[in-house]
Parts: C-alpha cells; sequence; structure tokens
C-alpha cells in the first residue's frame, strides 16, 4: 500500500477541485464482501495526470467520462488518472471491497449472544479506500450523497438523516462539503433511544444484546448530549452544521471513539454493563463532550494536512473537559485532566520520539499516524488551556469564532489559526504560538522565598523557553484543627520570566507554583513547602491543588530528585484521606 506524502496531496489539491461522490453500498452480497460503486464528479484545473484510491478485493469496472479504464493498472492502492483535461469530468468506479475484522474501512461483528450481525465504517486517516474510490486527503472536501441496500430488518445509519425507500434500501441526504475520512455509515439491527433537541434528531444506537443496559443509562446519555450542546451554542456564533446528532455504540471499535459529522462513534465498552464509578461515568461524559467539539473544530473546519492534527484533538480535548465543566454535574473534571491526562504527555514528552505539538513537517500519512499520542491531545490541551489563561477567555472566544466564520466547511492550517486569534487581541499570539507549539520538551519552575518576618518575596527560576501565566498558591495552616489542614490565603498571578520578585508577606506553610492548574510545566517546592506536603497534602482543600502536588512528586521522582520510598510514604499516609475517586485512581496507577 501506498502513503500518501505531503508534496503529492499540494500537487493534487492544486490540480483538481472535488464537488460530488455519489455512493452505492450493497451490503446484501455475503460475510466476505460488499459491493461498492462510486461516482465521483471532479474538475481539473488544468491538464495534467493524477491518481484515485481505492483498495478493493475484486476491481470490476473503471470509466472516466464513459471510456473504460484498465483495472489492471491499478497499483498500491492507487489508479493512474493520467492525460486529464482542464475542465469538467466523472470518475466512475465499480468493486467489491472486502469487510474488516481489525476496526478499518467496514467493520463486521457478528454477536455470540444472539448472533446478529453489525457494520460500520471507520475512515480516519487513508481507510476509506477500503470502502470506496476517492481522493483521499482532508484538503479536498466534497458533497456525499450515500445510498445503502441491506437486509430487511436493518437500520442504516449515516452523516444525515437517513430515508427508508423499502426492501432494504436507504438513502442518505446528501453531506455539506466535508472531508473523505469523515464519511460514516453504521448498518444494523440497532436497539435505538431516539429524542428531539433545539429542532434535531438525536439518537442513541447499540447492539441489540446491550440494550438493557444503554435503556438504563440513556437519560444520563442524552442530558449530557443536550447539556453540552447548549453549551456549545452559547460559545459558539456558528450553529451546530448538521441536520441530525446520533450517537453509535459499536462493537470491537479499535479507538475510543470517531468525530463522524452528525454520527460519532464510540466503543461500546461505554454501554457499561455493571456498576461503575462517578469517575468512569465522567470520563464518558468527557468523550462526548470532546467527540461533539470536533463538529466545529475537525469537521466544520478541517486541517488542511496532517501536521496539524493537534488543532483537531488539543481543541476537542480542551473543549471537553471546560464545556463539561462548566454544563454539567461533573464540575472537577481537570482534576482527572491533570493526574491522569497530563502525566501522559509529561511521558511522551521526554521520550526520545518526542515532537512539537504542531511539528513543521509531517512527510506522510504513515508519519502522521505517530503523532497520535500524550502530545497532540493532553500537551496541546494544556497549551490551549495556558493560551485561555493568558489571552482572557473573552478573546479567545472572539478568535474561535473568527476562525469558524472565515473557514467553515473549508480548511485551515495552524497559521490561519493564529491569525483569527491575532484579530481580537494587541498580545503577539504568533510568538506565543513559536513558543509553546514549534518546541519540545517540559519546562520546570522552582520557587526561591527570600527576606524574613512578614516582607517576604518570591523569585521563580525558570528552567525552559516558554511564557508561562500562573497562579501561585499561599496556604497556612488551620490551627483551629491542630494544623491537620490548610487554607488558602490568597493566589497570586506571575508573568514568567518575571520582572521583579514577587512580594507574598509571611512565609506560608505551602507555596504552590501553578496552583489551579493552568500551564504545562514542572514545578519544584521549597524545602518549607516540601515538608508540609509530606505530612500536610491530604488537607488541602481542592483537588485540583492536590493534583498539582501529586504531580510534582511524581515529577521529582522520574527526575532523581525524590527517592521513591518518599513518593511511597506520601502515598501511604495521604491516600487513605482522600475523597477524590479520580485522583486515588490516578495516583495509584
Amino acid at each position: 500500500m501506498s502513503v500518501l506524502t505531503r508534496d503529492e496531496a499540494l500537487s493534487r489539491a492544486k490540480l483538481l477541485d472535488v464537488h460530488r461522490y455519489t455512493i452505492e453500498l450493497d451490503l446484501t452480497t455475503g460475510d466476505e464482501t460488499f459491493e461498492s460503486v462510486t461516482v465521483i464528479r471532479f474538475a481539473a484545473r488544468a491538464n495534467g495526470d493524477t491518481f484515485v484510491e481505492v483498495r478493493p478485493d475484486t476491481l470490476h469496472s473503471v470509466t472516466l467520462d464513459g471510456e473504460p479504464l484498465d483495472p489492471g493498472t491499478l497499483d498500491g492502492g492507487r489508479l493512474a488518472l493520467d492525460g486529464l483535461t482542464a475542465g469538467d469530468h466523472e470518475l466512475r468506479v465499480h468493486a467489491a471491497m472486502r469487510y474488516s475484522r481489525t476496526g478499518e474501512g467496514m467493520h463486521r461483528f457478528t454477536d455470540p449472544t444472539d448472533g446478529e450481525t453489525y457494520v460500520y465504517t471507520q475512515l480516519f486517516m487513508n481507510d476509506v479506500q477500503r470502502v470506496f474510490a476517492a481522493f483521499d486527503q482532508p484538503d479536498l472536501k466534497a458533497v456525499f450523497d450515500v445510498s445503502v441496500k441491506a437486509p430487511d430488518n436493518w437500520t442504516v445509519l449515516t452523516n444525515g438523516i437517513a430515508e427508508h425507500l423499502g426492501e432494504g434500501r436507504w438513502q442518505a441526504a446528501p453531506t455539506p462539503l466535508v472531508s473523505t475520512y469523515l464519511v460514516a455509515v453504521a448498518a444494523g439491527p440497532w436497539h435505538t433511544v431516539r429524542t428531539e433537541h433545539a429542532g434535531l434528531p438525536f439518537g442513541l444506537h447499540c447492539r441489540r444484546s446491550l440494550a438493557p443496559h444503554l435503556d438504563a443509562d440513556a437519560d444520563e446519555l442524552l442530558d449530557i448530549t443536550r447539556a453540552c450542546y447548549d453549551r456549545y451554542h452559547e460559545k459558539f456564533e456558528e450553529p451546530y452544521p448538521f441536520d441530525s446528532y446520533d450517537q453509535a455504540f459499536v462493537p470491537e471499535f479499535n479507538a475510543g471513539a470517531m468525530e463522524n459529522p452528525g454520527l460519532v462513534t464510540f466503543r461500546d465498552d461505554f454501554v457499561y454493563r455493571s456498576a461503575v464509578t462517578d469517575t468512569e461515568r465522567q470520563t464518558r461524559a468527557m468523550v462526548i463532550a470532546h467527540e461533539m467539539a470536533h463538529m466545529w473544530f475537525g469537521d466544520l473546519v478541517t486541517l488542511q494536512w496532517w501536521d496539524d492534527i493537534w488543532l483537531n484533538e488539543s481543541f476537542a480535548e480542551y473543549m471537553g473537559y471546560q464545556t463539561l465543566t462548566e454544563a454539567t454535574r461533573f464540575t472537577d473534571t481537570w482534576t482527572d485532566f491533570g493526574v491522569v491526562r497530563k502525566s501522559w504527555g509529561y511521558d511522551a514528552d521526554q521520550r526520545p520520539s518526542t515532537h512539537p505539538v504542531a511539528p513543521e513537517n509531517v512527510d506522510d500519512t504513515a508519519s502522521a499516524l505517530l503523532n497520535f499520542d500524550g502530545i497532540s491531545y493532553a500537551k496541546g490541551a494544556s497549551a490551549l488551556r495556558q493560551l485561555v489563561t493568558w489571552l482572557g477567555e473573552k478573546d479567545f472566544l472572539a478568535g474561535i469564532n473568527t476562525h469558524f466564520a472565515r473557514h467553515r466547511f473549508a480548511n485551515a492550517t495552524l497559521a490561519d489559526f493564529i491569525d483569527s486569534l491575532a484579530a481580537h487581541t494587541d498580545r503577539d499570539v504568533h510568538a506565543w504560538a513559536d513558543a509553546w507549539l514549534r518546541t519540545t520538551g517540559v519546562d520546570t519552575l522552582t520557587p526561591t522565598v527570600s527576606g524574613a518576618n512578614g516582607d517576604r518575596t518570591l523569585t521563580v527560576a525558570h528552567h525552559g523557553s516558554r511564557p508561562h501565566r500562573v497562579a501561585v498558591g499561599l496556604y497556612d495552616l488551620d490551627l483551629a484543627d491542630e494544623g491537620r489542614h490548610l487554607t488558602l490565603r490568597r493566589r497570586l498571578e506571575v508573568d514568567i520570566p518575571q520582572s521583579a520578585p514577587q512580594p507574598i508577606g509571611k512565609l506560608p506553610a505551602l507555596l504552590l507554583l501553578n496552583d489551579g492548574d493552568l500551564t504545562y510545566t514542572k514545578i519544584r517546592f521549597d524545602p518549607e513547602s516540601f515538608t508540609t506536603v509530606r505530612s500536610n497534602l491530604s488537607g488541602l482543600p481542592d483537588p485540583l491543588t492536590r493534583a498539582v502536588v501529586w504531580n510534582a512528586l511524581r515529577d521529582a521522582v522520574r527526575d532523581g530528585e525524590l527517592a521513591p520510598a518518599a513518593y511511597l510514604e506520601a502515598a501511604r499516609a495521604h491516600l487513605p484521606q482522600e475523597t477524590d475517586l479520580a485522583l486515588t485512581q490516578g495516583v495509584l496507577a
């Protein structure tokens, strides 16, 4: 199989303007293959040569403008289209495609519980070629007109509202302009829970054997979906850009979820079969919020090439946690992010395989796949959280809305995103992006307290190159309960690098850099604060504050500055008093 290079994608995008795909899928032809007929209407801007991707089991026929092409010229999943003339063209490809059993392309699953069969697509990156022929790159958006023939007892779900025409035939409403990898079909005898919200049909779907479990959680799932939908509409001026919102919990899914417009697919482990912790419910809710954010950032406005995958994932990660905190009962989601997701980012960023959040040169699709890691998700989301802290949420959201307006149903780059933000602030967002998104590694902040009595000052040593705006928490022992707990005296806002030492008054029992976890950095403790942490960590009033402390201790162990036995002693002393389950699970892990 050939991988698509960035240079090839650039050349093809200059040559072609793709208008419309008309796709007919027949899912009634057996257990191993299905029939796929694709008609692509496109225009060439000049005379030239190009290719279309398709990976069939059998390539029956190909015609270009009514003239047959030799199927035998298919090589490595590419069919050459040589000698194109400037103007409009129509390509028709008829193939038998093989079902997948490993999650790529059109996955087929037979439920051992009741013998029912389900199929669904996962077309991310370059697997659309396993289902239909396509000019498979994200910046060649088109309208997709999909029809499906399925067994009579099946329901067919697609990106838009699908009409059952009878005799197993389903016709989906044409999509707006979307990228090839976002086309979705899911078919089978689904168990479905439907409702309507804001004038749109909403649906939950799972295999029939899980029906009682989906029904038990349907109210919670729909409440979260509605709350996130409403909150995004308060933040975003651009309304939800598709005609329905279905969430399908599918079997044997090899990812957590996929942001197909109007038809989000989730692994059906999220349909809980037994009692689970509230933290697990929070995780599921965050995934729902994350995928919905993609409807705007990823689906409405799509990356031009895979070097900007962080824009999709970091944005959805940030908005998922933030929106869940604002709109649902899960108000402490940033604690889970801090203790679980950020450690994923820190670890990935300190390996030899680290890369910038926004790498400048991703040469091909194979290289791009390597960037789906803790840097593109957790570090990128942390960078956006720091950007909001530094820029202010009002200007950040104004920039986001400008970005949506400028690039709706089109493609955009990092430079476009930064330009949209820069339109709403006097701050140098371009310099911020260079410092944060084009560099690798983790900064370290270390406090030094000087002075005497009630006239202390704070100086922060900065090992690294990124600017940070951090909150510094000053905590005192609560003498009313014999010093077992700590109370927040005040929080200071400090810009790093500092211009001058920061007055802090009398010496606190604990001085905590990055209180609130608003930036991405390692922190250290001054000697007095470290003594307090070892004896009073569980006495800190806020779980997110405790998460920052636990991360700092973990980082110190990783860097050889704290003995593992000391960390384990802190866990033995303080985890029995921990009240936040996400924090307990994260530290134990």
